[in-house]
């Protein structure tokens, strides 16, 4: 199944999509379509388009959003992949369904396939400013609740890595840890005592004085927080010259104009919040062929 193939949960999504229909149709359906398509077997050609230039992540989901409404009815034709760079005017999918299902799927498809699309073509700028350093850009938490590994995914087609999926399958020792354990060593210490196997550890520093505590521990990970250029160079020396095996992540106010800058200082990846957070939707729209509109069969 494509959303198996694209490494997507097929009964979350199923719970994503059911969430959005019942939020748009309510215990009334689509009152609008009942009222001005006549009930039947007609069938509509239409063509998703993007109207920007962008990277189209999402389009597995076309699929599962119409079998909900119209169950195997629907024809989706891809015009490329989930991950390519498309230019204003460019289709990325045609299809073919009920007239009716057409019409009460196609905001719901439009919402998701632009939302993705959008984390997408902005992980790409991020991913292009530092390739070649042997940085990658990775996300974070800071996600839609509810969407999250639907947008870990279009980091993911965008040339992104994902972090850790939530709270459960990695140790991050942050800043508010370190204040509740009353330091990093404390912190740290604390994680050792119950650490499951093979979940990596990584904590999260401010300054020198606190990466230094953290290095005596020797911790999978450590995330430079808000350290400038001179300090992550400084910093990424001392942990390859004390503990050359340790990934190094760089976060906290990264900038895509710097992006480059920062790769270049020997980090491992760089930590960007915005590509979940900020990214604006990708314009695609829906354009029904004129004069498609035919009968079934």
């Amino acid at each position: 199944m494509l959303l198996e193939a694209a490494g997507l949960d097929v009964a979350a999504v199923e719970r994503v999509l059911r969430a959005a229909f019942d939020e748009d149709l309510g215990g009334a359906g689509d009152i609008t379509s009942a009222a001005t398509v006549p009930e039947g077997d007609q069938l509509m050609t239409a063509e998703y388009v993007s109207r920007r230039s962008g990277v189209v992540a999402g389009l597995p989901l076309l699929s599962a959003t119409y079998d909900l409404v119209a169950p195997g009815q629907a024809v989706i034709t891809p015009a490329v992949e989930d991950g390519a760079r498309v230019d204003a005017g460019q289709p990325i999918a045609g299809i073919q369904s009920p007239a009716r299902a057409l019409l009460v799927a196609e905001r719901t498809s439009l919402n998701l396939l632009g939302r993705l699309s959008g984390i997408a073509t902005l992980t790409r700028r991020w991913a292009d400013a530092v390739e070649g350093t042997g940085a990658r850009i990775r996300d974070t938490r800071k996600t839609t609740p509810g969407l999250r590994d639907l947008e870990k995914y279009a980091v993911r087609c965008g040339g992104g890595v994902n972090h850790r999926r939530g709270l459960f399958d990695a140790y991050l020792v942050k800043d508010n840890h370190v204040a509740a354990a009353g330091g990093v060593a404390a912190a740290l210490t604390g994680v050792e005592r119950v650490r499951r196997p093979g979940v990596d550890v990584q904590v999260e520093v401010d300054d020198m004085d606190q990466l230094v505590e953290a290095l005596a521990h020797r911790p999978q990970s450590i995330l430079l927080d808000n350290f400038t250029v001179d300090e992550l160079a400084t910093a990424v020396r001392l942990i390859r010259s004390t503990a050359p095996q340790t990934v190094i992540e760089a976060s906290g106010g990264l900038q895509l104009g710097n992006a480059r800058e920062v790769a270049e200082t020997g980090v491992d990846y760089l930590a960007v919040g915005e590509l979940t957070h900020s990214a604006p939707q990708l314009d695609i729209g829906l354009d029904v062929r004129v004069g498609s509109v035919v009968a079934a069969g």
